[in-house]
């Protein structure tokens, strides 16, 4: 069975590499261009645009669902986007990202099924070494975070809400260099959440007391790094193909919280395939 589902999930991440390279296409005032060809002024935005499809091995516990940890494979859709002026230090990092999971338990006689939706916002500010050749960036990241759990075997309680907004910093380093004739990087970005607000049930507690009688037993709670350590790192190697560049890289993302005497963690090591482009866009006004 967890073979079957691995095969059909990673040909759906697979099959998703067309819809990549058509989401590359640039509206009328932008150019997709590679790094070495293009041309800009001060006055011009340059777009660097990630489009990734992600698929490995998942691990989530939800103490709320099941004291039992469940395992599985899991596929991600993601656009990562980074807009900077020429010439100035600081740019905007913009992420979407779609996660479905399909896990089982040690037994396999009971499965689950996650899903989520993240939309992280980010102000960087970076630091050109070594000539051009290594680019160091810090800044602050905030995410919102929408999703669902639901426990195919529960008659009770079968399924989870999640909802969380955190903060925190934003750590990436990419380093140039060329190979067999072709323009390279590797790019490292990690990000860890320090302050947030997360929905939770408590302990005991059904959704039916959370919809008719509200907040009364703290569902929403302030986190921190304490009670809510968690790390995203994704380590990718791009090489330029053209006016396309193809990235290949690893994405490990480790999100655990306990909060109203509930634990729960998701566990990802993701193999990452997609195609980077940058554009850029003349004489844009502030």
């Amino acid at each position: 069975m967890k073979t079957d589902n691995l095969k059909i999930l990673t040909a759906f991440a697979l099959a998703s590499l067309p819809c990549l390279a058509f989401a590359q296409k640039a509206d009328s005032t932008a150019a997709g261009l590679s790094e070495e060809r293009m041309e800009v002024t001060p006055t011009d935005k340059v777009i660097t645009n990630a489009q990734m499809a992600a698929v490995g091995r998942a691990q989530i516990l939800d103490t709320y669902l099941s004291p039992e940890e469940y395992s599985g494979t899991e596929v991600r859709y993601i656009s990562h986007t980074r807009r900077e002026r020429q010439g100035r230090s600081w740019s905007r990092l913009l992420v979407h990202e779609g996660r479905f999971a399909y896990v089982s338990n040690r037994a396999n006689n009971a499965n689950e099924m996650a899903g989520s939706y993240r939309f992280s916002y980010g102000l960087i500010r970076s630091w050109q070494l070594l000539g051009d050749r290594l680019v160091l960036r810090a800044g602050a990241q905030a995410d919102v975070y929408a999703g669902f759990l639901y426990n195919m075997r529960n008659g009770n309680n079968p399924a989870q809400a999640q909802m969380m907004l955190n903060a925190g910093p934003n750590l990436a380093a990419t380093y140039r260099f060329r190979m067999l004739k072709k323009s390279c990087r590797v790019n490292y970005e990690v990000t860890a959440p320090v302050l947030g607000l997360t929905f939770s049930p408590n302990y005991g507690q059904s959704y039916y007391e959370i919809f008719s009688r509200g907040n009364y037993d703290h569902n929403l709670v302030p986190t921190t790094f304490v009670c809510s350590p968690s790390l995203s790192q994704m380590l990718t190697f791009d090489m330029a193909l053209g006016r396309t560049t193809l990235r290949l890289g690893y994405l490990g993302d480790f999100r655990q919280q306990k909060v109203n005497n509930l634990k729960y963690h998701a566990w990802s090591n993701m193999l990452v395939i997609g195609i980077v482009r940058r554009f850029k866009v003349e004489k844009l006004k502030d």
